[in-house]
């Protein structure tokens, strides 16, 4: 991205009149020539001019003029009055303005004899401005102080001379900033400026002391002025100890003050041992070193030493001693060498205690100076590095371990820029290790850089860090290295591509390993010749491009679209000729259309990824040999523009479109793919890929507008006749296809196309306007003839559409359009649009509000509104004159005036209307529900540019009624949001009768909740109910109809809450917008402040969420303007209204106002506005006392729960969560974090169940907060977990807490008695330890290691609560290294008892038993390598082995021993050696053979507590024995029978663990061979048990499983059906399949697995036998059960289900020859196919898309292959495919009226038509109705393809005489259909015709409803005629 550079303001000179009258009278001469006079004439006419550009010119001429100057030249009064001119101009003018630079340099051209003079000049001017400055100039003469010193050398001269002046300046400014800044709390501008002024000081200072070096040294050895010298610098040292030391001050200005410090330490003291001595001092805060400083200096120094003082001063000392001290070179001394030492030390005790994340920042940075620091010292050439400092900087020491900790913890630091210093940390690590030992230079041989790499490749890949340090490793060390230790790296980065979050990770390590291995394999080979470099280069391919190829064909596409951002790109810009290589290797594999796995791109997917990524790269060769230099033929490309894939059409789309050369002309190729591409493309359901869609068109339309543009160029420069011809030709192309574009998008937008197809037409019709033009201009490609008048009024409808997005860009299309075609200038057209929006805005649909407001935003423009005005208020009788427009007004003018017309106008409607609501709500509700009003008004403001206004005092009125109307309005309605249940406050009424009552219950309520729910139930009164009141209230008429209005419990509280919602925005749009009123504003400060009342009164009050949460928008509003106003009354109100808001949660008891249920309401979103108003830059002083006072009340008190210290403890435990989860305060919350944990943790143990409750929500809010958003299903997975150190590092105060509470909570936990005792916070405490692992980087000697939690965490296993027991393992887990599993477990083994006795507590057993079993799985992850022999584990488990046997009482203990025997017994590889894996597996085979599984007892029937899990533990270790490795475990004898066992137990938990055994392996087994054979474990025995099982099992997710088995057996061949003794035939098979298919309709599961492999039966019957298919009965059965499952309302995975079925059955059934289910069947499964392919589940549609791969070849169009295409490419090709396949029956008459009764439509929807039409508008008035449900379909398009089809058909059956449409049967048909169209037509006229003026508007729905109907019958009537 190219930034524009910021230029600085050029500005004339400022002096006031007489200073500059005097100048120029100095510099009036009479005439003369010499240079002198000249020159003083130069000055003269510069100073008299006001135009800077021409001073700045005339200073550079006076320049030369003066360095023309010779000594001999007189008149030297006047010459001293030009230096004096410059001089006074200089200091007087503002910072970063050229012309001061420009006399700088002038006055440095000045000859050397005159430059003594000039230097003087300057001083005089510049101790003019040091003696008397006020103290507004002081800032100016800062900046003019650091100018002197920025290149100038005259003026550093200058300020040596004025060095003791400027000091004390300096000094008194500091001392006066420091003294103002107490005194601005809250003030957060003025603070800022403050703060900006103290900065620049600073670093001025610093500046002068850098550059007067010598100056303070000559000043300080001087007699005379030492002593004023040595004060102003201590008096400076005061300054900067001041802002050290004081928190307020920002980070910035207290790391330059650190700077300062040192500085003036060593400008005072020198560069020897002394120096570093006194740092080392300042840095440990111990005064004993203080003693070789100077006796002024020395109390200075102590002072800064001070105990108690913030540990940033050590961090900013640290960074000050690095910068301001020279570490380049020998060391001077030993003092130096331990400073060296001391500052990383003094570093990361640093890192312990800082929370804010900043300071982390500054820190990470610091660390980062101090290495390359002591990479200087390394690196000075000549003398030797002390031994002491050589081994404390190599690899291994103590120091770089501590370094590497560091590292380790912040590596996944949530700030970029601390991991990005702390990988630079490592790298100068590597390097400091490598200078350190510079013998040592193969890493192989290095120990150190060896085991760093192992062990951190050894890390987890989720661990974002190590990318960063490998990539080091790389640069250092070189692919090579990597790729010796770990072969398969490659394979393994490009397969985490697919994760979002680590993909820019890996691609940037793989491109350092690619470059860098290549580099390495060219420089092996030397210069080698043609073959060698062939062969490396194929080496290199092989490493990196051939895993790249298989993911890319293999892989999912969401987990490629990766791969094509971040790796490809950088791929062919290291290597471009691998393109070649890459088109081979995807051209050879298979042919290019053939699939990868389903849902992957498929080998011409990948092919078009690769080409996009090398055409945007520039590394295809140009188009001049064919498409992209022949690399791939047309037809490939047709073929993935419609495929089924989105990513494959989205990569050859941009193929087409995007190009390396903006001008690189569009061929006609490329538009001929585009016309290809578009129209089935227009209508995408996914956002993304219509973003892509609109962004890579984007690309082709700039190209061709650019190339357009040069081709217009050069027919003007061409002398080439041929040359010129082609250019023109090209031309008339462009125009031709940007027409088509043109029309083609705008014919989509017809009533009933689907909202994404509108979506992605209007997004391209805004290009085509932006890059091109709707004029009718003469620009050779404006498309302004395209759009016709139709057009245009189709984009108008457009905005009526429900969707938001649809109708902004129809407003903004419409604004570009032919002004005649949109045709508003007519005034009748004007006043109807302004009539409908009118109307709209007081439809009770709250939509309608959002279309009226768009409406009137496009009438804004146009000058005839006012008069339309006039017209609509007279029609309303309102009092109302529109301001008159001037004669020929200016744009700007006609929308101010007519946005005043039109707010006028509606807020005289508004107040009417709020009148009438005060005495009735109810009918406000019905009728005119006030929000409609109220949101026009602000969307009709937002246009309005408040800054230029001219009508001021017209506006002011009109803000002083709007504030007025709001707040009625809001009284009007408050008392509904601001009840205790607002949701629930009217009973739900549908008949009109009831609504009288209604009345009654809203003049009843009044705003007097209070939380009484703290101390007693509210009981209803029940007094005053029994007589009913007398005042009745009539059902007002409202329409003319006569009928009564009925308003629901949902009308009146959408009114309510919707209006609280319109208030607030258009009161936060006022303060927001308009000027204050100042001198030309339009809003006072007492409005602002009311508002702000006003807010905070809803916020505090209301009850309903969506009333508070959308007044929050319009606080945050104008919170923002209350910060940004230049009011200092203003400015102060956040800090007042926060303290009172403070004060008065701390003293809320039950009796309160504020709400302590629904989490508080408002109050947490009030507090959240204010606070996140306070600027980011600031010191945050708002958030930090907010936070600390939160804290206080959020934690228990110490006199114990009273009512006083309850609900103050909710509400701070709900702010906190509010404040916890608010994005905008970002990292500053962050050092808040461990004591809000500790809050919520504590709050568990209160008694109170509203204080437990809040705590549970912050916790939750915590644990998201420190661990991040929960990237995945697996509650449990890395992904959201963190070390133990980084957790404690960053959350130090946590450890000892989270320690002690754990010691409590697990004290509880032992119970002899078995008595449950459960500490409160314990479930939260392990919830939390779980979420931490250990680091194998973890050094053992941390102070924060995670040993002490391990015995409490054992103990808390030993609970009797099972779900503690559960925690208490997963949270062991992560405290036990991988090194020490296999000692652990067996320890805990040992805990165990070797045989059965008295005293045993099972809850120990099983609680360690958990243990043990966690501890392996997560061993079995992680470690990748067996247990260690000899860790007697196996033998501590043969020695218990009674646990899982009968004589273990206990079933849970049972269970949970098996569980851990699967686990070392089960899998095929496993944790043990096979001699102790044998012996256990035997043990186990003879535990199962006597368990309950293989010989049940006959006595127990139904199992115990813990039973049925322990049946399934004995499923598991049977099911290894028997279906997964049998092979292990003894062979076929036992597992037949134990499979057997498991199929018939009477547990059907058992029965489907086994089934879902069975198909996995079966499934496996699938993948692993490819000729099909039954595997030997399922015998025949096994087979029967299965069918048996199908016929009778009464489980339905059983019976789903059983036949999912047996339809992948069957697939692999026919199965034998068996019910007992009894086999069945192939259709009493199928007659009992389909009974159960039928029935099963109640479980989806069961449903679809019955239909599929009901249907494979059905597929094997009809292709044994075609012809006789017919006979079977059920066939017409199974067709219209396939049918019925496609229906619309039928859940998803029937439909998909469905799909599958029809796919599978297209080759047999759909397409046969021999039509084997009869006409009627075969056509009803068609059109269920046709549905699914417009139903509006992608994955349904792209599933039914799918038929087209299994249609015979020869029945496809020669332009459709068989690939996989997309859904609308498919249904076009479906409904040809039929039509061919009718004629192939010979069925052409009966087909052609079947396809035109489902034109007409089905046979329900015409008998309404019977009924009078009109009647069906009364609709029923539901707020929100749902519509059509289907938004993807598009019933218009359908219509006209099929008509299309028809049509085709009609002509080739007369082409080829078939037998035509006179039988007697047809006859009969052709006259009903007749009728049934003919009355449709008629019936949907009438009633289009009874619509409302501009139904498109009013009734949306309706009319495109009608239109349909009208159109179906239409074309019937149409294709009949074609019949005759």
């Amino acid at each position: 991205m190219v930034v524009k550079k910021t230029t600085a303001k050029v500005e004339a000179v400022v002096l006031d009149e007489e200073k500059l009258h005097k100048l120029i009278a100095s510099l009036s001469v009479d005439g003369g020539e010499d240079g002198v006079r000249q020159l003083a004439q130069t000055l003269q006419t510069c100073l008299e001019l006001s135009e800077p550009v021409q001073q700045i010119q005339l200073v550079k001429k006076a320049g030369s003029q003066l360095e023309a100057l010779s000594e001999e030249e007189p008149d030297g009064a006047l010459l001293q009055a030009c230096l004096h001119a410059l001089s006074l101009v200089y200091t007087s003018l503002q910072a970063k303005n050229p012309l001061r630079r420009a006399i700088a340099s002038a006055l440095s051209s000045a000859p050397a004899w005159l430059q003594e003079q000039a230097v003087s000049s300057l001083s005089a001017c510049l101790s003019d401005c040091l003696s008397n400055p006020a103290s507004e100039r002081s800032p100016h003469i800062v900046d003019t102080i650091a100018a002197c010193l920025d290149g100038f050398t005259l003026g550093e001269r200058c300020i040596n001379r004025l060095l003791p002046e400027v000091l004390q300046f300096l000094h008194k400014g500091l001392s006066e900033y420091l003294h103002q800044n107490s005194g601005l709390t809250g003030r957060h501008i003025a603070q800022a400026q403050l703060m900006h002024s103290c900065l620049a000081a600073v670093k001025a200072s610093v500046l002068v002391i850098q550059r007067s070096q010598g100056t303070i040294g000559a000043g300080l050895r001087a007699e005379q002025n030492r002593c004023r010298l040595e004060d102003t610098l201590s008096s400076l040292l005061g300054c900067y100890t001041h802002i050290l030391t004081d928190e307020e001050f920002v980070q910035s200005v207290q790391s330059t003050a650190g700077l300062a410090v040192v500085l003036l330490i060593r400008s005072v003291m020198g560069c020897g041992d002394e120096v570093a001595s006194v740092v080392c001092s300042l840095l440990r805060s111990s005064a004993p070193g203080l003693d070789s400083a100077p006796r002024w200096l020395k109390p200075r120094c102590e002072g800064l030493c001070a105990s108690g003082r913030p540990p940033g001063v050590s961090l900013y000392l640290c960074h000050g001693a690095l910068a301001m001290l020279s570490w380049k070179g020998a060391l001077p001394g030993p003092q130096w060498e331990r400073l060296l030492l001391l500052v990383p030390n003094t570093l990361l005790d640093l890192d312990v205690s800082i929370k804010e994340s900043s300071t982390a920042m500054v820190v990470a940075r610091v660390l980062t100076l101090w290495s390359s620091a002591a990479l200087d010292c390394l690196q000075a050439g000549g003398q030797p590095c002390p031994p002491r400092l050589q081994q404390s900087l190599s690899g291994g020491s103590e120091l770089q371990r501590h370094l590497l900790e560091h590292i380790y913890s912040h590596w996944e630091h949530p700030l970029d820029g601390v991991r990005h210093q702390t990988r630079s940390l490592f790298r100068n690590l590597l390097l400091l290790h490598q200078h350190a030992n510079p013998s040592v230079s193969d890493p192989a041989e290095d120990p150190y850089v060896a085991e760093l790499t192992r062990s951190l490749l050894g890390l987890e890949w989720h661990m974002r860090g190590k990318y960063g340090s490998l990539g080091c490793l790389v640069e250092l060390y070189g692919a090579g290295h990597l790729l010796h230790i770990r072969p398969e790296l490659p394979s393994c980065l490009v397969g985490l591509m697919g994760d979002q979050t680590l993909a820019p990770y890996a691609s940037d390590l793989l491109e350092r390993l690619f470059v860098s291995h290549k580099a390495q394999l060219a420089s092996e080979a030397g210069a080698a010749d043609e073959t060698a470099t062939r062969d490396w280069m194929e080496r290199w391919h092989q490493t990196w491009v051939t895993p790249l190829l298989q993911v890319l064909c293999r892989a999912r596409l969401d987990q490629t679209t990766y791969i094509l951002d971040y790796f490809l790109p950088k791929l062919l810009r290291c290597s471009p000729s691998s393109l070649a290589h890459m088109v081979q290797a995807l051209q050879d594999t298979t042919p290019p259309c053939s699939q990868g796995p389903s849902g992957s791109r498929g080998a011409l997917g990948a092919l078009m990824t690769c080409l996009r990524a090398a055409r945007a790269q520039g590394v295809v060769p140009s188009s001049k040999e064919g498409l992209w230099g022949g690399l791939v033929p047309l037809s490939l490309l047709q073929q993935a523009l419609v495929h089924k894939h989105d990513q494959v059409r989205m990569d050859a789309l941009g193929l087409v479109c995007e190009s390396h050369r903006s001008t690189e002309a569009v061929t006609s190729q490329e538009m001929d793919l585009i016309r290809h591409f578009l129209p089935p493309n227009l209508n995408s359901q996914a956002p993304g890929v219509r973003q892509q869609t609109v962004s890579l068109l984007k690309k082709l339309l700039c190209r061709m507008k650019d190339s357009a543009l040069l081709l217009q160029k050069r027919l003007i420069q061409e002398r080439e006749q041929e040359q010129r011809d082609g250019d023109q030709h090209t031309l008339h192309l462009y125009k031709e296809f940007l027409r088509w574009l043109c029309v083609r998008l705008l014919e989509v937008l017809l009533p009933g196309s689907s909202f994404s197809k509108c979506l992605t037409a209007l997004h391209l019709l805004c290009l085509l306007g932006e890059l091109f033009t709707f004029s009718t201009g003469p620009d050779v490609l404006a498309l302004g003839e395209a759009v016709t008048s139709a057009h245009a009024q189709n984009v108008l409808y457009c905005v009526a559409s429900n969707f938001l997005e649809v109708k902004q860009l129809a407003s903004t299309l419409l604004r570009q359009l032919p002004p005649p075609a949109v045709g508003l200038q007519v005034p009748e057209r004007t006043r109807r649009l302004l009539q409908a929006a009118l109307d709209l805005s007081t439809s009770t649909k709250p939509f309608d509000s959002v279309t009226a407001a768009h409406l009137l935003h496009l009438l804004l423009h146009q000058p005839d509104l006012g008069p339309a005005l006039l017209h609509c208020a007279q029609e309303q009788g309102l009092e109302f004159r529109p301001p008159s427009l001037p004669t020929q007004p200016s744009d700007a003018v006609v929308l101010e005036l007519n946005t005043l017309a039109v707010v006028q106008f509606l807020l005289r409607c508004l107040q009417s209307e709020v009148s009438r609501s005060e005495a009735s709500l109810l009918q406000a509700a019905a009728s005119y529900p006030l929000y409609g009003r109220a949101h026009c008004i602000t969307a009709v403001l937002q246009h309005l540019n408040t800054e230029s206004l001219s009508q001021t005092e017209q506006w002011r009125r009109v803000v002083s009624e709007l504030v007025a109307v709001c707040y009625r309005m809001s009284d009007v309605v408050s008392p509904v949001v601001q009840s205790s249940s607002p949701e629930g406050l009217i009973p739900m009424d549908t008949d009109s009768e009831t609504t009288a009552g209604l009345q009654r219950i809203l003049q009843e309520i009044q705003p007097r909740d209070t939380n009484d729910f703290f101390t007693s139930a509210r009981e209803l009164d029940t007094a005053h109910c029994d007589h009913t009141q007398t005042r009745t209230t009539h059902t007002p008429s409202l329409n003319t109809g006569g009928e009564g209005y009925r308003v629901t419990a949902q009308m009146v509280l959408v009114c309510c809450w919707r209006s609280m919602k319109e208030v607030a925005m258009l009161l936060g749009q006022l303060c927001q917008s308009l000027p204050l009123h100042t001198q030309s504003g339009l809003i006072t400060e007492e409005q602002v402040e009311g508002v702000g009342l006003y807010f905070r009164q809803q916020l505090l009050q209301s009850r309903h969420r969506g009333a508070f949460e959308l007044a929050y928008v319009g606080f945050v509003r104008l919170t923002d303007m209350l910060c940004r106003s230049g009011s200092p009354a203003l400015q102060q109100l956040p800090a007042r209204w926060l303290s009172e808001v403070l004060e008065e949660v701390k003293s809320s008891d039950p009796s309160s106002k504020l709400c302590a249920t629904r989490r508080s309401a408002g109050i947490p979103f009030y507090i959240q506005a204010l606070l996140s108003s306070e600027p980011k830059s600031s010191s945050c002083s708002l958030l930090k006392m907010t936070m600390r006072e939160l804290i206080a009340l959020a934690e228990p008190s110490a006199s114990g729960t009273t009512d006083s210290s309850t609900v103050p403890q909710v509400h701070a435990l709900n702010i906190l969560r509010a404040l916890y989860r608010d994005t905008r305060l970002g990292e500053n919350v962050i050092p808040f974090v461990s004591d809000g944990m500790q809050a919520a943790v504590l709050g568990f143990t209160s008694p109170v169940w509203a204080v437990r409750n809040s705590s549970t929500l912050l916790f939750s809010t915590l644990i998201t907060r420190i661990f991040g958003v929960k990237k995945g299903k697996d509650e449990h997975s890395k992904k959201n977990r963190m070390t133990g150190r980084e957790f404690f590092t960053r959350f130090p105060a946590l450890y000892p807490f989270l320690l002690n509470q754990l010691e409590e909570a697990a004290a509880t936990v032992e119970s002899v008695s078995g008595q449950v005792k459960l500490h409160p916070s314990l479930f939260l405490l392990l919830l939390v330890l779980s979420r931490l692992y250990p680091s194998p980087m973890d050094g053992s000697s941390s102070p924060l290691g995670l040993a002490p939690f391990m015995p409490f965490i054992i103990r808390c296993g030993h609970s009797a609560v099972y779900r503690t027991r559960e925690m208490a393992a997963r949270a062991l887990v992560p405290f036990v290294l991988v090194t020490q599993v296999p000692s652990t477990v067996h320890s805990l083994l040992q805990e165990l008892p070797a045989q059965p006795g008295p005293g045993i507590q099972h809850n120990h057993i099983h609680g360690t038993l958990l243990q043990v079993l966690f501890l392996l799985r997560s061993y079995q992850t992680d470690s990748h390598r067996p247990l260690p022999a000899g860790s007697g584990i196996t033998e501590g488990l043969r020695r218990r082995m009674w646990l899982a046997s009968r004589h273990n009482g206990c079933e849970v203990t049972r269970g949970a021993f098996l569980d851990v025997l699967v686990c070392l017994c089960g899998p095929k590889i496993s944790l043990l050696d096979d001699s102790e894996v044998g012996d256990l597996r035997r043990e186990a085979l003879s535990v199962l053979m006597a368990s309950e599984l293989v010989t049940p007892d006959s006595s127990s029937t139904a199992p115990g507590p813990g039973g049925t899990q322990y049946l399934l533990s004995l499923a598991r270790v049977a099911l290894s024995a028997s279906v997964e490795i049998p092979e292990l475990w003894g062979g076929p004898g036992p597992a037949s029978r134990l499979l057997r066992c498991l199929l018939q137990c009477p547990q059907y938990e058992v029965r489907e663990l086994a089934l879902e055994g069975v198909l996995r392996r079966l499934q496996e087994e699938e993948e692993e061979e490819e000729e099909e054979r039954r595997p030997e474990w399922l015998d025949q025995t096994t087979l029967s048990n299965l069918t048996g099982l199908a016929l009778h099992e009464t489980h339905p997710q059983c019976l789903a499983k059983v036949l999912t088995v047996l339809r992948v057996l069957s697939s692999s061949g026919e199965l034998e059906w068996r019910d007992g003794a009894d086999v069945l035939s192939q259709e009493e098979a199928l007659l009992r399949l389909l009974a159960l298919t039928q029935d099963s309709a109640h479980s989806v599961e069961l449903h679809c697995a019955a239909l599929t492999l009901l249907s494979q039966l059905v597929v094997q019957l009809v292709n044994s036998n075609p012809q006789g298919a017919s006979a079977v009965a059920c066939l017409a059965e199974w067709g219209s059960l396939v049918c019925s499952c496609c229906g619309e309302e039928q859940p998803v995975e029937v439909k998909l289900t469905a799909a599958e079925v029809l796919v599978s059955c297209t080759a047999t059934v759909l397409t046969s020859t021999h039509l084997p289910l009869g006409l009627s069947t075969s056509l009803s499964l068609w059109r269920s196919l046709f549905t699914l392919l417009q139903d509006e589940d992608q994955d349904v549609r792209d599933s039914a898309s799918d038929f087209i791969s299994n249609v015979p070849a020869p029945l496809l169009r020669t332009d459709v292959t068989g690939a996989s295409v997309c859904p609308p490419v498919a249904l076009d090709s479906g409904v040809g495919l039929l039509c061919r396949l009718l004629e192939l029956w010979g069925q052409t008459p009966a087909g052609v009226l079947a396809l035109t009764e489902w034109l007409l439509g089905d046979e329900d929807a015409g008998g309404e038509a019977v009924v009078d039409e009109a009647t069906g508008l009364n609709e029923e008035d539901f707020l929100f109705e749902k519509g059509d449900l289907n938004l993807w379909a598009e019933p218009v398009q359908w219509v006209k393809l099929l008509h299309g089809h028809v049509g085709s058909l009609i002509l080739a059956s007369k082409r080829t005489r078939a037998p035509g449409f006179s039988g007697p049967d047809q006859v009969h048909r052709i006259r009903t259909l007749s009728t049934r169209a003919r009355t449709q037509a008629f019936g949907s006229q009438r009633a289009l015709d009874s619509l409302p003026a501009l139904p498109q508007f009013s009734s949306t729905m309706e009319l495109a409803r009608l239109l349909l109907r009208h159109q179906r019958a239409t074309l019937v009537l149409d294709v009949l005629e074609r019949l005759r």
